[in-house]
């Protein structure tokens, strides 16, 4: 399998942490050789952000280095004065205009590995009925590609992604029961469909999804989101914390039993409310075979730096 396939194997839908995902995850990162951990969007924001938005990626290669975080003090915030605002804030926006099948969304992400703190930085172009990618190979070379269909899987178009997110409810409590009971989301994707997962979890981990497919969300939709995770239990958030660019945003994550070891947040911007990265702090060192695998402060992170609609692939915004 070449490289350019290694990151067409991206999902913008990866499930929250769960037993299972971090033992297939730490099997990854920690074995020899080439290592590509990569996500969701945001739409990568994938969540990094479109699960078939990562098909074709642009890989600028970088030497390996090791990036800590500046050490801040996080202040816990009440959650749900803050998801109230983050609501009050976003239903004000106006809605974007929807795309045109032709048109492509763009992604600009910077991964981080756990491991050793190696980076890379990826854009990607889909179009948006998601019928053809685009991206760079590890040499630079720029390829369009069609996608075809998989109807056996989960991955969305940016075009389905609306669609979808279109016909879902805007009152916070039937929202978050359409999403506890979508079987789409229980059913799939199937290599995990035997994880036995509880419905709060569920519910924090699909709203998650959604608030990262920000080219398509309707405001009034986001907005309920965010009310939708101030009644699930266990959901904080902290102030000043850092994705792995260094930027201080307001970091959304679900404390539960039994994950100690490490911290998943959704930073969002404290202005706008953007989802900024999908970024996993490790808490203490972590122990694989006798050996440390992850270091206290270990960060796997997909940061957006940029995204957008554009007429064609190879545009910026």
């Amino acid at each position: 399998m070449d490289d350019l396939e290694i990151l067409a194997k991206m999902r913008a839908d990866a499930p929250l942490p769960e037993a299972e995902r971090l033992r297939r995850l730490r099997r990854r990162v920690t074995r020899r050789g080439r290592r590509f951990v990569i996500m969701p969007s945001l739409l990568v924001a994938a969540v990094a952000a479109v699960a078939i938005a990562v098909v074709a990626v642009s890989a600028l290669k970088r030497p390996p280095e090791i990036r800590p975080l500046p050490a801040v003090e996080t202040i816990l915030l009440n959650s749900e004065t803050v998801l109230e605002r983050a609501a009050k804030t976003v239903e004000s926006r106006a809605a974007a205009p929807e795309p045109r099948p032709d048109q492509w969304e763009y992604t600009k992400i910077l991964n981080v590995q756990p491991a050793d703190g190696r980076t890379m930085t990826y854009e990607s172009w889909l179009r948006y009925d998601g019928k053809q990618s685009a991206g760079r190979d590890p040499e630079g070379n720029f390829h369009v590609r069609d996608v075809p269909p998989d109807p056996g899987d989960d991955d969305l178009s940016p075009q389905q992604y609306r669609e979808k997110l279109l016909k879902l409810p805007t009152d916070p409590d039937k929202l978050l029961a359409h999403v506890v009971g979508d079987r789409h989301w229980i059913d799939y994707p199937k290599e995990e469909s035997k994880l036995v997962e509880d419905p709060d979890s569920r519910a924090y981990r699909i709203l998650s999804l959604y608030l990262k497919q920000q080219a398509v969300m309707p405001p009034k939709l986001e907005a309920a989101i965010f009310r939708a995770l101030a009644k699930i239990p266990g959901v904080e958030i902290e102030q000043n914390v850092r994705d792995a660019t260094g930027r201080t945003g307001l970091g959304l994550f679900r404390s539960t039993i039994g994950e100690e070891n490490e911290r998943r947040y959704l930073i969002l911007d404290p202005r706008t409310y953007r989802v900024m990265a999908d970024q996993s702090i490790w808490l203490r060192d972590e122990v694989i075979n006798g050996e440390v695998a992850f270091r206290k402060g270990a960060v796997f992170a997909d940061v957006w730096l940029a995204a957008g609609i554009v007429d064609k692939p190879g545009e910026v915004p």
